[in-house]
């Protein structure tokens, strides 16, 4: 079938039926038959349409693109991502990822994986985004778990075919198998994750049908589990796979296979670029690199869309809440523990309070704090959850999930006490604890919460808004600033 392709589009050329085509070969100066490919690739760009630090969002990325990579959007490249676009700071999170959409469609990305935070914001959420996007939502591997069909109701895709320079191109979608541990497990409640192996190898036998040239993978999944992968299913001939949900900065290869991943938060991007030629139906050659996104200039285009949705930002949540001394990173156990404490001031019969420390996801700056900062230090759409639990069972919760910050409890050398009695936790004795929806609905690891207590009680306020009431109530100014202790 290549081999039948790669005819006729020589016939063609030579009869000059396709400019197009002709122009392509000519292109490469007594290369024909050899089209050349580039990827462009991000992933966990968490919203951060304006950048972590002055330089590196998304305008100066696709800037760096045109400069550097000679990126044009009807040019030999494809620009790809891993998923998890728009849970971050407040600029993306407030408006339910809208503003990164229409980033990225600016930007011209052509096809995406779709991350477990897709979902922070419900299925219905996901569906609008998927429909204002000008590029595909992938995920071979989602499922509904009582027809086992591909929701497609909600526009998500297994895979798309593109052809990019004379090249046909398969791309299949993978989501993490984790993601009911990772978004709020109630939003994702009607819907399977499927092991990525029989899937991808379901997945590219029909993609034969349209006969690809090159075949690409876009995962929301981590390293750690796509370079087995990738070893276990080289007999697919599977050109590119490329990564995310962890975050890490990669260009390497696996047999034949390339692997790429960002970093995340538009700081960084991978690449590859090929080289294939029509007569072997092959890759001739091929190289990949991970760079930082360093020294380009803004893009015009999409700089506008930003400062359209910062104003947008200023106008519902630039009401000043507070004034910190120093800045607060989310990993600090003071502004952990200010989180949990403040949860503490809305229930006084609450004895504890347990949060997933990843629940945190930004640094607090110093000087002048808006709401707009709290919502993106917690992004998530939690409420504040109370459950009665003995003694025993929050020794195991605290000794499951992902790193529990708490309230309420004091540590001594062999015991634990309570703070606001001094007395022992009492193994059998009851305590109303304070948590978040996401763990009481299981995710991070904490399914044995609702188990303990079936009738958890929702208080229906927001898990940032006691922060917010704290942060005010400190009465604070530019001169007597919040210092955490």
């Amino acid at each position: 079938m290549r081999l039948f392709k790669y005819l006729l589009l020589s016939l063609l050329i030579l009869q000059g039926c396709s400019a197009q085509l002709h122009s392509s070969s000519e292109e490469f100066e007594g290369r024909a038959g050899v089209r050349e490919l580039t990827v462009l690739y991000s992933n966990d760009e968490h919203g951060w349409m304006e950048g972590t630090e002055p330089g590196r969002g998304a305008a100066n990325l696709l800037g760096l693109w045109h400069e550097k990579e000679g990126y044009s959007e009807d040019g030999s490249f494809l620009l790809l991502s891993g998923g998890d676009h728009w849970t971050g700071p407040a600029i993306s999170t407030w408006f339910e990822g809208e503003g990164m959409v229409e980033v990225m469609n600016t930007m011209g990305y052509d096809a995406t994986a779709i991350g477990n935070h897709e979902f922070d914001f419900g299925l219905d959420n996901l569906e609008q985004r998927i429909d204002q996007a000008n590029f595909p939502y992938l995920a071979a591997n989602i499922q509904w778990a009582a027809s086992e069909a591909l929701p497609s109701e909600l526009g998500i895709l297994a895979h798309t075919t593109m052809q990019v320079n004379d090249l046909i191109v398969g791309i299949i979608g993978l989501s993490t198998t984790d993601t009911p541990n990772t978004t709020n497990p109630i939003n994702i409640v009607d819907l399977s994750f499927l092991e990525y192996e029989p899937v991808l190898r379901e997945t590219v036998a029909q993609l034969e049908a349209s006969d690809p040239d090159l075949i690409f993978v876009v995962a929301h999944v981590c390293m750690a589990a796509l370079r087995p992968l990738a070893a276990a299913v080289a007999d697919l001939n599977i050109d590119l796979m490329g990564g995310g949900h962890c975050n890490e900065l990669v260009a390497e290869r696996v047999g034949d296979t390339i692997l790429l991943e960002s970093g995340g938060h538009f700081r960084s991007y991978a690449r590859a670029h090929f080289e294939y030629d029509l007569a072997s139906n092959s890759v001739i050659a091929a190289s990949f690199s991970a760079e930082q996104n360093e020294g380009g200039d803004s893009d015009e285009s999409v700089a506008q869309v930003v400062a359209n949705w910062r104003a947008e930002t200023e106008t519902e949540l630039s009401a000043v809440v507070g004034f910190m001394s120093r800045e607060y990173l989310e990993s600090d156990d003071r502004l952990q523990r200010a989180v949990v404490e403040s949860w503490l001031q809305i229930d006084s019969a609450a004895d504890i309070a347990i949060n997933n420390r990843r629940a945190l996801r930004a640094p607090l700056s110093r000087g002048e704090l808006t709401l707009a900062d709290v919502v993106g230090l917690l992004p998530f759409e939690n409420t504040v959850y109370a459950v009665e639990l003995t003694g025993a069972e929050i020794f195991q919760v605290l000794g499951e999930g992902q790193s529990p910050f708490f309230a309420g409890l004091v540590r001594t050398e062999n015991d634990w006490l309570l703070a606001k009695t001094g007395r022992l936790i009492e193994a059998s004795q009851t305590y109303r604890v304070l948590i978040n929806s996401f763990m009481y609905e299981g995710g991070a690891g904490y399914d044995a919460i609702a188990e303990f207590d079936t009738a958890g009680f929702d208080t229906e306020i927001h898990y940032r808004q006691p922060l917010v009431d704290w942060l005010i109530e400190q009465d604070s100014s530019s001169s007597q600033a919040i210092t955490l202790p």
